[in-house]
């Protein structure tokens, strides 16, 4: 199997609310993610991708439009978080993503395969697919997700 990976950074804050330690508190990170692509490499003289799975500047675009633009410097906030949703909602023109789960590192890696994954599907009809997803929350610390 051959594959890709493109690895893009974003700072973004949350908290996990009911935590035993400092993570209960407002905080924040620089994420690293990386994201892995399988499909067969593109054979077909005159394309521009000719020879790649895809072009690395076209990962990097895709995830920035759907997920790294969309996170980076915002405050991930739990749906059910309402003492902080409250507080962020006062803040005007604050950069405020709600999801629905509690934003752990594994739940982000989660949702964020669960939004990149239909955006690179078999783009080329090479069976184009995201394979894994690496989310660092620390250099230390990270959750990781394969398709398989």
């Amino acid at each position: 199997m051959l594959t890709i990976t493109r690895k893009l950074e974003f700072d973004a804050g949350h908290r996990i609310p009911d935590h035993k330690s400092q993570c209960r508190n407002l905080h924040g990170h620089r994420y690293t993610l990386e994201i892995t692509l399988v499909g067969e490499v593109i054979r077909q003289e005159g394309n521009s991708e000719n020879g790649m799975i895809m072009d690395f500047s076209d990962v990097k675009a895709l995830a920035k439009a759907h997920l790294v633009d969309v996170w980076d410097h915002a405050f991930i906030a739990y749906e059910r978080d309402t003492a902080v949703l409250a507080f962020l909602n006062g803040l005007p023109g604050h950069k405020t993503v709600v999801i629905k789960s509690i934003p752990t590192v594994e739940n982000l890696a989660q949702a964020a395969f669960d939004i990149l994954r239909p955006v690179y599907q078999d783009r080329y009809g090479t069976g184009l697919r995201l394979h894994k997803l690496v989310l660092h929350e620390t250099p230390n610390c990270w959750a990781e997700i394969t398709a398989d």
